[in-house]
């Protein structure tokens, strides 16, 4: 590692209901179609033709929803030796899960959880998907960002030492209780690294701030080459660190019914032209290397953030 620029691309794996009519895993994870293939199968191949690895952020609240078929793939994910860490969408959780552990079912949305709430949410999780990978959890994404102090406090005291949910486009859209307008990576008070997703502020559109984040596909067009990608968040830019934000049905289409779909491999092969592009300008990393890095003073953090501020917005 030399280049002094590294890139984390991350994938939210999740089976969520109205993404799919059946068979959510098979179609949403694996990218299974009757048509064709691509799926977190594909996305690996891509990153292992260049020598990289993945950080797969696993939906461990789907995991519990749908149980072997989704342990098997983040166990697949960990033996192909890619990166599983912490997503939580605790919104499709039935209401008897929180009955059992003593919680009221409302509100549903992780950012509007009690502190006592969320703190059990990232807990109970983090131990689930440990339990299936055999490993401890090093990172956190909340599902669609919607973190809350709670979150933030857990991590701290379970020794989760990376968050990966600061979005400036977030806050705007009033899914999380703060956000930091930076591009590199800081610490909370609470000793907790916070990664944030690359964003770029963009004309307004009518009154409302907008904030673009990078992410594959960019936008739903049928091809996306690299320069598309990325050039809009690095051109004119020095990023120390860049976070890329996919999803296991990243390769898919969507239908009339907002259902993912195989059509074609084009995304795959625009996936692989990506990833071939990141690895000739940076160095692909994992959360683990990530930690390495920021130990050995190769990534060098100097912004440090009280987290007084969280509570000042809520």
């Amino acid at each position: 590692m030399n280049r002094n620029r590294f890139v984390l691309i991350t994938v939210d794996t999740e089976a969520q209901p109205a993404r799919a009519p059946q068979d959510h895993v098979k179609r949403l994870i694996w990218g299974e179609h009757e048509q064709g293939t691509a799926g977190i199968r594909e996305m690996c191949m891509a990153a292992n033709d260049v020598g990289a690895k993945l950080v797969f952020f696993v939906d461990a609240c789907g995991m519990f929803l749908h149980g072997k078929p989704f342990e098997d793939a983040a166990f697949w994910l960990k033996q192909a030796g890619h990166d599983v860490q912490l997503h939580t969408h605790s919104e499709f959780l039935p209401p008897s899960f929180w009955e059992q552990h003593g919680f009221p079912a409302r509100p549903t949305l992780l950012n509007q959880y009690s502190e006592k709430k969320a703190a059990f949410t990232i807990e109970y999780f983090s131990k689930y998907l440990a339990n299936v990978t055999g490993e401890k959890t090093r990172a956190f994404r909340a599902g669609s960002f919607r973190w809350n102090i709670g979150t933030l406090t857990a991590q701290a005291k379970l020794g989760i030492p990376l968050s990966f949910n600061n979005t400036m486009r977030g806050l705007v859209d009033g899914v999380c209780p703060y956000a930091e307008p930076v591009q590199h990576p800081f610490v909370w008070s609470n000793g907790v690294v916070e990664v944030p997703i690359t964003e770029r502020r963009f004309p307004s559109r009518g009154d409302k701030v907008w904030w673009g984040r990078l992410a594959f596909p960019s936008t739903n067009r049928h091809r996306d080459p690299p320069w598309r990608v990325l050039y809009p968040y690095t051109f004119g830019r020095k990023i120390e660190v860049l976070v890329i934000l996919v999803h296991s049905w990243s390769l898919l289409y969507w239908d009339a019914n907002g259902y993912g779909v195989y059509k074609d491999d084009r995304r795959h092969e625009d996936f692989r032209r990506l990833m071939r592009k990141l690895s000739r300008d940076y160095d692909i990393i994992t959360t683990g290397q990530f930690l390495n890095l920021y130990e050995n003073g190769k990534i060098i953090i100097t912004d440090k953030v009280d987290m007084s501020r969280i509570k000042m917005q809520i």
